[in-house]
């Protein structure tokens, strides 16, 4: 055999990635196909209750093994890319004929010529460029800021005005506003509102990152200065992204542009919509994360890994994903092995994955465990453990791409890729798909509402991750003006959405602080008569502007017990849905018989603004 023949034949990792993925679409075909056909549908859970992945894994395996065999004595690169067409075409045509829907036809046949694409013309093999940087003007830069300050104003007062209407209930901002006077008190996370009684709320959700706002908020401790510092936190992030495109060798005016995007991204600003989340420091940290993977800087990467993992349990997902595109994006695109590339992505994932285990075992045995039901439309086994996911993937991949375009989820993927105009899957460098993952798997394939809307806080960690994927797609265009038409474009859309959809939502809170400033201004006045050391219980829209105490309960979700113990209670007189459990089967009288409630236990009336707010004080035992 020629010299040229065997370096023809010579299994590189290209190879043998494509051998496992191809082994790995006929496996799965053959485990849908070998299901009984009343098991076909997609919707429930019994046919993969039904499949094995022991057999997926052997035949994967196996058929690895056979085509790398194969390589050493034809060339079957073309044919194999063929053969996956024809796989993926069969396994379509199985699963539509047992699950059509449009929505998932759609994505079929996108896929399907997505590996017809690939079988023509193959990945993009070639070195990753070594891109000379580009200063540009620095006028564009301080044209990036002054936006950046414009969207920061925008949040910090749609959101303080959310707290100064009363419309921020106890779950969620109501426990980090105590939780934060509590840290300021005594530096722990303590929270009697959250699960009533006392807690740390790192028995919740481990999220150490928010010691880092502290000082902060010592500054001034009130509730709002959470929102402005949740504000200031999401606007940071145009600092890493206009380094990537830097990295990436886009001009100063496309720089611009693309933090433009970004600030104008519908599910940017909306993440911030329900209050402060810990999830607000994914969208900066992620960034800064892929910059330091670019730019090969191990002190950024760490850093940014490390702050990434103090976020919560689950921001170690978004970490390894990070790591294996490092590892996978090292082993394709170096003819000369990068060892310090190849080294840092293994350290990633093996720290992520450690820090993962380690924190929801010690949540599951010491706190108040995972929130794995969110993922119950995959557990088939009802063990509650997210290895059932994984496992639920990998022998039915098509299972969660049709839970990903479930009917409900279509106007939340229209308004997280229209804005970006498809950029981040306009690649041949395949492996950045790995990327694409904390959208797939947060986003979509839960059935959780929370997690496919817009106005909710778990958008962030997946728009830092299409960011950039739109970012460095956008710079392997070598020619400007197709640079400059795909980001007018995708400001041009996002500037729709952001008008049509969270304009109007942003706007409703300042509206209402103006139109009543003076009936809120006496709710406050009215409360504040409430001593400031004082233990109160109180409905979910006052638990807020009373959270700077030491024990706070909502009568929505504390036991009767515990609300009897606290020296005030404030209700609202509208407020039926707190008072639920103490009405009348089939009457609306929650509020009378709570009332009398609290009249046979020793309460009277302390404070009370009519038809609004009465206080109640316990004067006797």
């Amino acid at each position: 055999m020629s010299k040229q023949t065997l370096r023809r034949t010579g299994l590189q990792f290209p190879d043998l990635l494509r051998h496992v993925i191809a082994a790995w679409l006929i496996a799965v075909t053959l485990e849908f196909l070998l299901l009984p056909k009343d098991l076909h549908s997609l919707a429930g859970l019994k046919g993969l209750a039904q499949m094995s992945l022991p057999r997926v894994l052997c035949i994967t395996a196996i058929g690895a093994l056979l085509l790398c065999l194969a390589q050493h004595f034809v060339h079957i690169r073309t044919l194999e890319r063929w053969v996956m067409v024809g796989t993926f075409a069969g396994l379509t045509a199985a699963v539509l004929g047992a699950a059509y829907s449009p929505a998932f036809s759609v994505v079929c046949f996108a896929m399907l010529f997505g590996f017809i694409l690939y079988a023509l013309y193959g990945w993009n093999g070639s070195p990753l460029p070594s891109v000379k940087e580009k200063s540009g003007s620095r006028i564009y830069m301080w044209i990036t800021m002054g936006m950046a300050l414009v969207f920061f104003l925008f949040v910090s007062i749609w959101t303080v005005s959310r707290v100064n209407s009363f419309c921020t209930p106890t779950y969620d901002f109501g426990i980090f506003s105590q939780m934060f006077y509590n840290m300021k008190e005594s530096g722990l996370p303590i929270t009697t509102v959250e699960r009533d009684g006392p807690l740390s709320h790192f028995h919740v959700h481990m999220s150490p990152i928010y010691y880092l706002l502290l000082p902060f908020y010592m500054l001034i401790p009130t509730p709002g200065t959470l929102q402005v510092l949740q504000a200031a936190v999401v606007a940071s992030s145009v600092i890493p992204l206009w380094l990537i495109g830097k990295e990436h060798g886009l001009n100063g005016l496309q720089r611009t542009l693309l933090c433009a995007v970004l600030l104008l991204y519908p599910a940017f600003s909306g993440g911030t919509s329900y209050d402060i989340h810990e999830n607000c420091f994914l969208a900066p940290l992620l960034l800064w994360l892929l910059y330091g993977i670019d730019r090969r800087s191990s002190l950024i990467t760490a850093i940014a890994a490390v702050l990434t993992l103090t976020v919560k349990e689950d921001a170690a997902v978004h970490v390894g994903i990070a790591a294996v595109y490092l590892i996978v994006r090292t082993l394709l695109h170096h003819r000369r092995l990068d060892i310090k590339s190849l080294i840092t992505g293994i350290v990633l994932l093996a720290v992520s994955l450690g820090w993962f285990f380690a924190v929801t075992g010690f949540l599951a045995q010491s706190g108040d465990g995972v929130m794995t039901y969110r993922y119950d439309n995959f557990i088939y086994d009802g063990s509650s453990s997210l290895v059932t996911v994984i496992k639920a993937v990998i022998m039915s991949p098509m299972k969660a791409f049709y839970k990903c375009v479930d009917a409900e989820k279509l106007k939340f993927i229209s308004l997280t890729m229209l804005p970006l105009m498809g950029l981040p899957f306009l690649t041949r460098r395949f492996e950045r798909y790995i990327l694409l993952i904390p959208y797939i798997l947060v986003n979509l394939m839960s059935d959780y509402q929370y997690q496919h809307d817009i106005f909710f806080q778990y958008t962030f960690g997946s728009t830092a991750c299409l960011v950039y994927l739109a970012a460095v797609n956008l710079a392997d265009l070598k020619v400007n003006w197709k640079r400059l038409a795909a980001l007018a474009a995708a400001v041009t859309v996002s500037a729709i959405c952001f008008c049509n959809t969270v304009v109007p939502k942003a706007m409703y809170y300042p509206e209402l602080c103006v139109q009543y400033g003076a009936f809120y201004d006496t709710v406050r006045d009215t409360l504040d008569k409430i001593p400031g050391d004082a233990s109160v219980s109180a409905t979910t829209f006052y638990t807020t502007y009373l959270s700077q105490r030491e024990d706070l309960y909502d009568i929505r979700y504390s036991s009767t017990k515990h609300i009897l113990e606290t020296e005030y209670v404030a209700v609202s007189v509208t407020a039926e849905s707190c008072l639920k459990k103490y009405a009348t089967m089939g009457e609306n009288n929650g509020f009378e018989n709570f009332v009398k409630l609290l009249k046979r236990n020793g309460y009277t009336l302390f404070a009370e603004l009519p038809g609004t707010l009465v206080i109640y004080q316990k004067t006797a035992d």
